[in-house]
């Protein structure tokens, strides 16, 4: 333990007599959270949708029929009543709920009009935003078809008119930031995590230091650790400054517990800096580090469900955001910031994410090996 201690000490004192590396820890959260979450747009496709179906008629199959056909949506549930439809939504498994009515052919034919009820998840409010926009034309779409057909039968009013009232669950004001910023606090730790982590060792090879340490008797267990500590609690005090920039900046305050989040990113963290150690064991140099390191981030960010809506993603592309660290801290966060989940809904991500972290630091001490 005494070893480890002197260790640390070190670590701690090489990086805070590194000025460039304070500048990346401290100053990037924040360009980064007032920059990004204004600079994000795309369309949204395989929208799940939960129809509660309480008519069952002719024009209520049609209607479905028209918005299932139209490439946007995908049927998941449907329900004869309101709350399992809502219950699905709950376990997100439908983003989207469109409520016919009981009596939506008889007001259709005998009142010239109907109403219809959408409600969306909004805890990825793009998605439920543009789901409902596109589920609105759709609608729209098939009120004119109605009048059209109508218009050729006299005793029919060509006056047809469905009215849609809506709500949105989880993120009431439809706001975008709260939505992006989340995974945004994601990127911010991956990058201190993994980056900064996968030029470590390398740069002790580089300046001779290296050599130094594989002479002594220092377990190979102590050296990765105390290359671990420094950053997983630097990592942590960037959290906290992003939580605190979004709750200044944009009035973001978590629906769940901050436990909940400091748990995860504790974990998450073990797991992104096994990642760099890791890649830092492989390069012979900075340079051969920053390169596969920027390539690894590549993938996380876009096969992560930042900015494009994993759902929407090839099939082929699913299976790769499964071994994705950042997929699973995004969807957390979001969980926990705006659905106010607790440990207990997050036991999946949080099991797997265990599983990440074992696997990779196991992996990087295996594979650092000390050489005189």
């Amino acid at each position: 333990m005494r070893t480890l201690k002197f260790l640390l000490q070190k670590e701690f004192r090489q990086i805070f007599r590194d000025p460039a590396i304070l500048r990346i820890i401290f100053m990037m959260p924040v360009i980064q959270l007032i920059i990004l979450p204004w600079a994000a747009d795309y369309e949204i496709k395989n929208i799940k949708l939960a129809v509660t179906d309480k008519d069952h008629s002719s024009y209520s199959q049609k209607l479905i029929s028209k918005i299932t056909s139209s490439g946007y949506f995908q049927l998941t549930a449907y329900e004869n009543s309101y709350h399992a439809s809502l219950e699905k939504i709950e376990d997100d498994e439908a983003d989207l709920i469109l409520e016919i009515p009981a009596s939506f052919e008889k007001q259709l034919v005998k009142e010239d009009e109907a109403t219809l009820y959408l409600a969306g998840n909004a805890i990825n409010g793009v998605k439920g935003n543009l789901g409902s926009a596109y589920l609105r034309s759709i609608i729209q779409d098939f009120n004119r078809e109605v009048r059209l057909e109508w218009i050729q039968l006299p005793k029919f009013s060509p006056q047809t008119q469905i009215e849609v009232t809506s709500s949105n669950w989880f993120n009431a004001l439809m706001n975008y930031k709260y939505f992006m910023v989340p995974g945004i606090l994601v990127l911010l730790l991956t990058m201190v995590g993994a980056n900064l982590t996968a030029i470590n060792i390398v740069k002790e090879k580089e300046i001779g230091t290296i050599e130094q340490i594989n002479v002594t008797p220092v377990q190979k267990v102590h050296f990765i650790i105390a290359k671990l500590v420094p950053f997983w609690i630097l990592g942590l005090i960037v959290l906290t400054l992003g939580l605190l920039i979004s709750r200044l900046f944009y009035g973001i305050l978590p629906a769940g517990g901050f436990l909940t989040i400091y748990v995860f990113a504790a974990v998450y963290l073990l797991a992104v800096l096994g990642l760099g150690l890791l890649i830092s064991t492989y390069a012979a140099t900075q340079q051969q580090a920053m390169l596969i390191s920027f390539f690894l981030m590549m993938i996380f960010v876009l096969l992560g469900g930042l900015y494009t809506s994993i759902d929407s993603m090839p099939v082929w592309a699913q299976w790769i955001t499964r071994f994705n660290p950042v997929s699973y801290f995004i969807e957390v966060m979001r969980m926990v910031v705006l659905k106010g989940s607790g440990l207990s809904d997050i036991k999946q991500q949080l099991g797997t994410m265990f599983i990440f972290a074992v696997v990779l630091n196991s992996w990087a001490v295996i594979n650092y090996r000390k050489r005189s």
